[in-house]
């Protein structure tokens, strides 16, 4: 029977079973362990100049960040009183507008109050309508209104409006005088009725005295108007050839005379008397 065995080593080669062997041949390479210590070496140094660089990093970033926000904040700290002081102005200015504005108005009311003439300086047309006004007054115990309309009218004296409001409002004159004055010339003149008399007085196509100056009048004047109708009949029958009824009529009706109907029955009682 042949049996393989293996090869016996050559010498001085370890065998396989040996125990490692300690010590370095002569001529042999340095062991790996020096170099593998040797890279962690720079592999460490490496690390150390990263780390280094990260902190710097950082700090530089921390320094900068610092510089931003203070800039920022001194920016901040800066423009906020200037804001202050640019809306400080805008709320003073607003009482000083409104002062203004309240002043404005009293300003352009102050010549309104100058427009009536100052005595000495009343113009000549002014004076001649008052003298006129006077004169219609005294003479033919006209109305206010009365004469105010006779100074403007074309018919009339043709002054100003303005200078006829200056008469009128500068005259002194009892226009309750004037109005009994004209009612006594009525009752003797045209033997008019109560009625009739302060119609006239009233009315605008009359005299245009105000209603209490009116009644003021026929309260106070003294007149038979008994003794009125009866002269107004005979004016009728002596001028119009009217009759009696007719003449009753005339003297009673609202459209005529206006007499109270006791007063036209006398009238026509009396005629022939």
């Amino acid at each position: 029977m042949n049996s393989t065995l293996p090869p016996s080593p050559e010498p001085g080669a370890p065998g396989p079973s040996s125990a490692p062997q300690f010590g370095m041949p002569a001529g042999a390479p340095a062991p790996a362990p020096q170099k593998k210590r040797g890279k962690w070496f720079i592999a460490g140094g490496c690390g150390c100049l990263a780390i280094i660089a990260l902190v710097v990093a950082s700090c530089s970033a921390i320094v900068m960040n610092g510089s931003d926000d203070g800039e920022d904040t001194s920016t901040t700290t800066d423009s906020a009183p200037a804001a202050v002081e640019e809306e400080a102005p805008a709320e003073e200015a607003a009482p000083e507008e409104a002062a203004i504005e309240e002043e404005v108005p009293a300003e352009e009311e102050a010549p309104a109050e100058e427009e009536a003439p100052a005595e000495g300086d009343v113009p000549a047309e002014y004076t001649s309508a008052l003298n006129s006004a006077e004169s219609y007054s005294e003479m033919l115990h006209m109305s206010k209104q009365g004469i105010f309309d006779q100074l403007t009218s074309e018919y009339g004296d043709q002054f100003s409006e303005e200078a006829a409001q200056y008469a009128v409002d500068n005259l002194e004159a009892d226009w309750n005088d004037n109005a009994l004055k004209s009612a006594e010339s009525y009752s003797e003149t045209l033997h008019m009725s109560k009625q009739g008399i302060y119609d006239q007085l009233t009315s605008e196509y009359g005299e245009q005295f105000t209603e209490e100056q009116a009644q003021y009048a026929i309260d106070t004047i003294v007149a038979d108007w008994n003794q009125n109708a009866l002269e107004s009949a005979k004016s009728y029958r002596d001028t119009m050839d009217m009759s009696p009824e007719a003449i009753r009529d005339q003297l009673s009706s609202e459209y005529g005379d206006q007499f109270t109907q006791e007063e036209a029955d006398y009238a026509v009682e009396n005629l022939d008397g």
